[in-house]
Order: C-alpha cells, then sequence, then structure tokens
C-alpha cells in the first residue's frame, strides 16, 4: 500500500470491501449498484490491479477507507479490456441482478460497449467514480481525492481527465466538479433517457493553479 499524500493510498484489493461499501451508499439506485456487492467486488479488485487502473482511497485514523477515486489512463475501451480479463467472473456475479431484472442484459452490453467511444490516446484519462462517506463530506476530502487522480494522471503522461455525470437533479456533484476545475465540454443523452454533462480538465493548467 503506497502513501501518496497524509491518509490518501494508493487501492489495494484489501481496501475492496469497503469501497464496494462506500459507492454502495454514494451511488443508490445507479446500475452498478444494482448489479450487486458481488460485482462491484470483483469490478473494484480487477480495476485497483489494471496496469492503465488509477485507483485512490483516503483512509481515516483507523486506517478504513472513508473516500474513493477511481479511473484509468487511455480510457477508449477500459472496460471491454477488464470484461475479456474477468469475463467469466463477471458473468457470475451478474447472474442474481439479470434474475430480478432481465432486461438489464441489454443494459448491460450497452454498457460495456458503450465506454469504446471514450477518448482515446495515452495523454488522456477517465475518471470513472469519486464516494466519500457521508459524515466525511464537507470536510475537504473529496477535493484531495480529485486532485491525487489528477497528479497520478500526470505521473503518467495524461494531460487531460474527463468524467461525466448526471445533469438533472444532480446539483451538488456538478458544482463540486466546476469547483474543482473540470468545464463542460458536451452534453448528451443515454438509451435510457438519462440526461448527462461530458466534463474535461487540462491538468497542466490546474497543476499550475495549485
Amino acid at each position: 500500500m503506497k502513501l501518496i499524500a497524509p491518509n490518501l493510498y494508493s487501492m489495494g484489493v484489501q481496501h475492496t470491501s469497503a469501497v464496494v461499501q462506500l459507492h454502495l451508499n454514494s451511488f443508490q439506485g445507479f446500475f452498478l449498484s444494482f448489479l450487486g456487492p458481488s460485482f462491484l467486488t470483483i469490478y473494484y479488485a480487477a480495476l485497483c490491479k489494471a496496469s492503465e487502473g488509477i485507483a485512490i482511497v483516503y483512509c481515516n485514523d483507523n486506517g478504513i477507507p472513508a473516500g474513493f477515486v477511481v479511473g484509468s489512463s487511455n480510457p477508449r475501451g477500459f472496460y471491454s479490456r477488464l470484461l475479456k480479463r474477468e469475463w467469466l467472473r463477471f458473468a457470475i456475479a451478474s447472474v442474481g441482478a439479470m434474475v430480478r431484472k432481465p432486461n438489464i442484459i441489454v443494459r448491460l452490453a450497452r454498457a460495456v460497449s458503450h465506454p469504446g467511444n471514450n477518448p482515446v490516446g495515452e495523454d488522456v484519462a477517465g475518471l470513472f467514480s469519486v464516494g466519500v462517506q457521508p459524515d466525511f463530506q464537507g470536510c475537504g476530502i473529496g477535493k484531495q481525492l480529485i486532485s491525487a487522480f489528477l497528479e497520478e494522471a500526470a505521473k503518467r503522461g495524461c494531460r487531460r481527465v474527463f468524467l461525466t455525470t448526471d445533469r438533472d437533479n444532480n446539483d451538488a456533484v456538478n458544482i463540486f466538479y466546476q469547483r474543482c476545475g473540470f468545464a463542460i465540454e458536451r452534453q448528451y443523452e443515454t438509451p435510457e433517457g438519462r440526461r448527462m454533462n461530458e466534463y474535461w480538465i487540462s491538468i497542466n493548467d490546474e497543476m499550475n493553479k495549485v
């Protein structure tokens, strides 16, 4: 476990169960949460072991994760590459969700293929999700995690980072990303009808502000 800054560490497999619980608390009602803790456990463990993965946790004074941020460099097709490595385990972990709601099969296939439309290149990174335990929110932890993510992406030669988030009923999150220096470059609607904001940030410009 590599110390990045006070209380910030590179995410290891030992953090997976705590990060899964953070995800479930932070993203209630979202698609990945519906797939369940078994799926999320495989997802986060695989992501933090992937060579292109960027995964960082904020641990409280007892060493328990109270926040996390994950993403990857060269994000185009990242999920497809991840699926090729872990397809059988993901399939087994998805069975329960598919039994509860069979029509998610189409959604799952689309979720795997859609990131193939993500920007490509060694100089680009994608930030996939960031979450902070409720009783730690408002303490600047989210911004610390974002800054650490940008620094790690810069070390890997990335010059820009993008992310997507819901446009509607999501004001606090959108304001947070804007305060971190991200700017909306594109808005679109998913096949499910979710209106999304696509944010980008230049790492060099942001690092110069620090």
